[in-house]
């Protein structure tokens, strides 16, 4: 074990998958010689040469449309997009080529191709650097969303997702990229649990695709998040004493509705916290899983808590986070009932 912030668990994990896969190819805008806009690619191409790492054009659409050719070739691409704001232009070929590749060729073709992009606000980056589109690939059948919320995970989860046999979108909440914080945003990082521990292993190891992480134990209220808001979560609960279940999702699609209801089975409350819009947000399709499966035991209504359907305000982004205020509100609504 070693102590790893979450930009250096996910230099180890693509340092790994490619030590042990000559297949494994890193490409995308700087993460070559300069390793990346956020580093997170260093060391690999002097390691791995240039055939292996390479630097792309600013071609979103040519990167993604190339790394889905080598998939089909056989090789297991990591293509980075700089920021997950300029991934609309390849938009196309995630959707009408890797997540159909295997069904289109009936299992003749798969599409091992990992999309690495950063994603979320906290960097004071504005419109066009700080956009949550997860739940745009929540909706694409074929393709598998993941984010991770601290080192240990992200590391884990980005093995697993280059290993996996199909289309893997893997967002980083580049606000935690150097640490978790205690939930507010003008505090140093004070971890509140082990979750947000960065001891990580330095050689090969996997956290399954497909299975959410209960992360505190509660018996009052179910939260659920991923990313960055699991740490705003926790320092919720932690602040106001509250016995809140909190889960962290960890992979969006495919989702582990099973832990999500046993803990709402528990709890009979539950809230959901996420950064993206509100109206189409990936909190809606959680809310209607869950009041589908246990509408029977629900006490209060179930809360969400997101940002604002608005462009993303550069001069207003910490009013636009669903941060302490609003979480801690939405807590005290669903458990006066």
């Amino acid at each position: 074990m070693t102590t790893m912030n979450m930009i250096q668990a996910i230099n180890s994990a693509m340092d790994v998958a490619m030590e042990r896969d000559s297949g494994v190819m890193v490409m995308g805008e700087d993460v070559g010689y300069f390793g990346g806009v956020f580093r997170a690619t260093a060391g690999l191409q002097k390691k791995y040469g240039k055939t292996r790492v390479f630097d792309a054009p600013i071609n979103e659409c040519g990167i993604i449309g190339v790394a889905v050719g080598m998939a089909a070739y056989g090789l297991r691409p990591v293509p980075e997009i700089q920021f997950a704001d300029y991934i609309y232009p390849g938009m196309d070929q995630l959707i009408s080529e890797a997540a159909r590749l295997r069904y289109r060729s009936a299992g003749e073709f798969t599409c091992p191709i990992t999309v690495r992009s950063p994603f979320g606000g906290g960097i004071f980056g504005g419109q066009t650097h700080s956009q949550s589109p997860e739940g745009i690939f929540t909706h694409v059948a074929g393709l598998k969303t993941v984010i991770p919320s601290n080192p240990y995970d992200a590391k884990g989860l980005l093995i697993a997702a280059i290993e996996d046999p199909d289309p893997v979108i893997f967002f980083e909440p580049k606000r935690i990229y150097n640490g978790p914080f205690d939930g507010h945003y003008d505090r140093p990082v004070q971890p509140w649990s082990k979750h947000a521990s960065s001891e990580v292993p330095e050689g090969h190891y996997t956290v399954p695709l497909g299975k959410a992480a209960v992360v505190r134990e509660g018996e009052a209220v179910t939260i659920l998040s991923y990313g960055t808001m699991v740490h705003v979560a926790l320092g919720v609960v932690a602040e106001n004493g509250i016995d809140a279940e909190v889960i962290d999702l960890r992979t969006l699609l495919p989702l582990d509705i099973e832990t999500i209801a046993a803990s709402v089975e528990k709890t009979g409350r539950c809230v959901i916290v996420h950064e993206a819009t509100r109206t189409s947000g990936f909190g809606a399709e959680l809310s209607a899983q869950v009041q589908e499966r246990c509408f029977h035991v629900l006490e209060a209504p179930i809360e969400r808590v997101t940002g604002w359907d608005t462009p993303y305000p550069h001069s207003l982004e910490w009013a636009y986070f669903p941060g302490p205020v609003r979480l801690g509100e939405a807590l005290k609504r669903v458990m006066k009932d």
